[in-house]
């Protein structure tokens, strides 16, 4: 029999429902990542027992879905969600059913679950219980739904997307029938909130692997929530920098990335506008002159209707809009580009250009990683230096400037920003005796 080591708390739960006269098991993704040897992220329960039948063996719960069959038991601070058997009613709105029948068979249950690696329940007593074979998927690398593809699907359409994101972070491939019925399916993806779309996405990019969003666009998912990234799978790039199509080459570049939600979206956005853009040459060369800012325009655009928070949106489309900026790396220019972007941000921009470098062709491969590197030493000894960067870290500040007669107003902060410039030009003018002193030349000079 496998055996399935279950946290005390869930086991103790277990335990209890079933010395009250009920069935109980721990359910869906903390079976299948146990069965592979992952550490499940949380541990679900089903069970016989009614939501009041539950509340009457455990003195602590949480009414978290009541309406749904759930409540929450609370054991040693940890909250386990514990579910009646229920059978779903009619599906409204691709999401919700209409109504929940709660019922005395585990099967029943079982039945009604997305896929088979996600439909089977165990427990210490039982063993483990697998009745779509959901091992044998396991073992062979497939995601397959239970049952009925076109039903499951129909009943919430977010299946679609966590289908081919369990594809990604599994490393498993789409059921045949399975992937027909996204395909047929796939419109009805617009019924979805844009929160839960955002979440599959995320989670489909910073997965081991993210190239599974070649998947989506096969299945026409991603029509329905990023149509740009259609164009640009269909859209060539006969140029001597680039060996793939500028579909292919974003999701190149989001794999050469390192693992951060922000990274990886950027790279996912940077080349969006190049389709739009395309131009081709006499000799047969193709252009894209511009893209960075349509690019740039499309991240803020579709971010903004999945409800990305502000600070991940304005960082994605800050690197969308500046990636293909080319800093030489020359300390100077180097240290201005500081100024103006901030120095996580200037540095964010050399992994952006790097993996998109090396998503291209070999041509000059070798001489633009360089040049990168070269400026990303220049980031960090100026870093290192405590170099003045902003304005905040000049000698002087406009109380200072005050009292030597500048008025508040436009003027104050002019004068600061040439003093800045002045330091980032010359570091080591940033002496407060020297800045006095040039200040009130220049105001005497406006007077």
């Amino acid at each position: 029999m496998q055996q399935i080591r279950m946290p005390k708390q869930a086991s103790n739960i277990i335990e209890k429902l079933q010395a009250a006269g009920h069935e109980a098991y721990v359910v869906g993704g903390c079976v299948r990542d146990s069965l592979l040897g992952r550490e499940p992220y949380d541990w679900d329960i089903t069970t016989s027992a009614t939501p009041m039948q539950v509340k009457e063996v455990f003195p602590r719960t949480i009414d978290t879905g009541i309406k749904h069959g759930t409540v929450t038991v609370m054991m040693d601070h940890v909250g386990y969600e514990i579910t009646t058997y229920r059978i779903d009613g009619e599906y409204e709105d691709g999401r919700h059913p209409k109504n929940v029948t709660f019922t005395p068979s585990l099967k029943e249950d079982l039945r009604r679950r997305d896929f088979t690696i996600n439909a089977m329940a165990y427990n210490d007593r039982d063993g483990l219980v697998d009745l779509f074979d959901g091992v044998g998927d396991l073992e062979r690398g497939i995601v397959k739904a239970v049952g009925e593809a076109r039903q499951r699907f129909s009943e919430d359409a977010l299946r679609m997307m966590r289908a081919v994101r369990f594809c990604a972070q599994l490393g498993y491939s789409l059921d045949e029938e399975t992937a027909q019925a996204i395909k047929e399916l796939a419109p009805t993806l617009k019924r979805i909130s844009a929160e839960r779309i955002r979440v599959e996405l995320i989670k489909l990019l910073t997965s081991p692997h993210p190239e599974q969003m070649r998947l989506f666009y096969e299945l026409s998912l991603t029509k329905e929530f990023l149509p740009e990234f259609d164009r640009a799978m269909e859209t060539g790039q006969n140029n001597p920098h680039h060996c793939y199509s500028v579909g292919e080459h974003i999701i190149k570049s989001i794999c050469e990335i390192r693992n951060a939600p922000t990274l990886r979206l950027a790279m996912l956005f940077h080349d969006l506008g190049k389709p739009v853009c395309k131009t081709t040459d006499e000799k047969g060369i193709d252009h894209f002159y511009g893209h960075p800012a349509i690019s740039a325009k499309i991240a803020k655009k579709r971010m903004g209707l999945l409800k990305f928070d502000n600070e991940t949106r304005d960082t994605v489309v800050f690197l969308a809009q500046y990636h293909d900026l080319r800093i030489e790396p020359e300390e100077k220019k180097v240290r201005k580009k500081m100024s103006e972007f901030g120095t996580e941000r200037t540095l964010l921009l050399t992994e952006v250009e790097t993996a998109d470098v090396k998503a291209q062709s070999d041509y000059k491969r070798e001489e633009k990683l360089e040049r990168i590197r070269l400026v990303k030493e220049w980031i960090e000894r100026i870093r290192e230096s405590g170099d003045p960067l902003t304005v905040k870290d000049l000698t002087v500040d406009g109380t200072d400037l005050i009292r030597l007669g500048y008025p508040k107003g436009p003027a104050l902060g002019l004068e600061l920003k040439a003093l800045l410039e002045l330091c980032l030009q010359e570091p080591e003018k940033n002496q407060r005796d020297g800045l006095l002193a040039l200040a009130e030349k220049h105001l005497e000079q406006m007077k």
